[in-house]
């Protein structure tokens, strides 16, 4: 198993703590507590990789996989 390393970004809003995935747009989730917050965001992260990961082989039509590799701004 790949072990990788993703931005988390958590913002207190009122009550709850936001967060969410720097790198993948569409990853976020809230908690009562900084600690629920972070929970919820890893196990956010995990379905989304597993869901991708499926529809990218061979659950989609005509898919095909490879590498892609970019610079990111520090």
């Amino acid at each position: 198993m790949n072990k990788r390393e993703f931005t988390a970004v958590y913002q207190k809003r009122g009550k709850w703590t936001v967060a969410w995935i720097e790198e993948i747009p569409g990853i976020n989730t809230q908690g009562r507590s900084l600690k629920e917050a972070k929970e919820n965001l890893k196990e956010a992260l995990q379905m989304v990789l597993e869901v991708n990961r499926a529809l990218a082989s061979g659950k989609a039509l005509d898919s095909k996989r490879e590498a892609v590799r970019i610079a990111v701004p520090a």
